[in-house]
């Protein structure tokens, strides 16, 4: 709980200073999307806490962003959805030994906003987030956050700063 309360602390305050500038969907700063709705993202692993993390994280950082209000699916002008495709972890440093000392999470997501009223995609992509975490000091749940983490800064910023 502890690790979930770090990384809930870190997105937000990152989330929050990098919401000083004036971000909006289009050029003209004229978008009609001002609320999203964020769905409970589904799973297709064995890692089923993930999601539901993931899920709190990304309403969490629209929240301290606030370029676009958190409403309820029906109320939004764009809901965003998700699937966790896949979860892998691999080494990727070895000690001279040929011991692993590096591991990294990587996964991939299926994400899509779509606006609610037209039913058409503002945006649809496979997102990859790796989080890398050292054996000897650090738990794969580390490595989950720092990929988490990573993941919901891409999806803000492909929401509300890419236009």
């Amino acid at each position: 709980m502890k690790i979930f309360h770090g990384i809930l602390i870190a997105i937000f305050a990152a989330v929050t200073i990098s919401g000083c500038a004036v971000y909006t969907f289009n050029p003209g700063g004229k978008s009609s999307i001002k609320t999203v709705a964020v769905t409970q993202f589904d799973n297709k692993t064995v890692e089923a806490s993930l999601t539901s993390q993931l899920t709190d994280l990304i309403v969490n950082a629209f929240i301290a962003d606030g370029n676009l209000k958190v409403a309820s699916e029906d109320q939004a002008d764009a809901v965003l959805s998700g699937t966790l495709l896949q979860y892998e972890r691999k080494p990727v440093n070895f000690t001279a030994g040929d011991t692993v000392n590096l591991y990294s999470v990587d996964l991939i997501f299926d994400i899509t906003l779509k606006d609610r009223k037209s039913d058409k995609n503002i945006w649809s992509d496979k997102l990859v987030s790796e989080g890398v975490y050292a054996v000897d000091k650090e738990t794969e749940e580390i490595g989950q956050s720092r990929a988490i983490t990573k993941l919901v800064t891409d999806i803000i910023n492909r929401t509300t700063k890419s236009w």
